[in-house]
């Protein structure tokens, strides 16, 4: 049986984690000298009175390679085979922890980890897809080479409220953050090749601004794969959340319209009031 490992910046809910059977491994976040697991012992609001107590955003790092040797070799013992999923490589070295668990388990020919080039629940869609597939009695190269041809018509974009959180960590210029905050300029978020990227700048309310992104990936979203869509955000307000589901309801096309709470790697680099909406070409 293949089974399927993801670190938590793929942002799926407990629910979901349970029902495709996902085993997950937390990324670390470095509040000054104190480290927790993201998603374990550190919820987005603390890290949110944290960034803003101390005007900085915290630091993260990969997965705990002993974390992950420990999780293989319980899976491994079960005589399964392992399909690793991790962050975009270009954002961490989470990826290389799972190769070098595997090379010290000696299991090299029974983990193949993919290197999702996204991150949040643009990962989730490829490991749901992953974990549907093992469920079917696909086996491991199968499953493989499916997901890196998909991984490429995986959306992941998000509309930032605040560019506070953008600049405190390096993302976006002090001018560009008091320009952006007198003008109330929301930026969308794209995720490309593995990068976050800006791109179009919205003006104005925050909720009108969510509903602008949405609609205008409609004609998109109606060519999208349908089993299902997500909504993911990182503390917004539920009137806005809620449009947004009306809205995606509305097309009558998605099979099911998932809603996620962003964990702590997204939210510390994009703050409060961050929505997306992420879906497979």
């Amino acid at each position: 049986m293949v089974r399927i490992i993801a670190d938590s910046t793929c942002d799926l809910s407990k629910e979901l984690v349970e029902r495709y059977k996902v085993s997950i491994l937390p990324l670390h976040i470095l509040l000054g000298e104190t480290e927790y697991k993201d998603g374990v012992d550190l919820t987005p609001e603390q890290i949110y009175q944290w960034s803003d107590a101390n005007h900085t955003t915290p630091k993260t790092s990969a997965v705990a390679l002993h974390d992950a040797v420990d999780m293989m070799r319980t899976i491994l013992a079960n005589g399964d085979q392992i399909i690793a999923f991790c962050i975009s490589e270009q954002m961490s070295t989470t990826g290389n922890i799972f190769r070098i668990a595997a090379r010290e388990l000696e299991a090299e020919d029974r983990v193949s980890v993919i290197d999702s080039e996204n991150l949040s629940t643009g990962i989730g869609l490829l490991v749901i897809e992953a974990a549907i597939m093992a469920k079917q009695g696909k086996d491991r190269q199968e499953i493989v080479t499916y997901i890196k041809e998909l991984r490429k018509e995986v959306r992941a974009s998000f509309v930032v409220d605040t560019l506070t959180y953008l600049h405190r960590g390096g993302r976006c210029s002090s001018v560009a953050a008091l320009a952006g905050s007198v003008l109330k300029l929301h930026p969308k978020i794209e995720v490309k090749s593995g990068a976050m990227e800006a791109g179009k700048k919205y003006r104005g309310n925050i909720q009108r601004v969510i509903q602008d992104y949405v609609k205008e990936m409609e004609e998109e979203l109606l060519h999208a794969k349908k089993e299902r869509v997500f909504i993911t955000h990182s503390g917004c307000d539920t009137a806005i959340i809620e449009k947004v589901k009306q809205y995606l309801q509305s097309l009558e096309y998605f099979d099911e319209i998932l809603i996620t709470r962003a964990g702590g790697v997204v939210s510390s680099h994009c703050g409060p009031g961050t929505l997306g909406v992420l879906y497979i070409k």
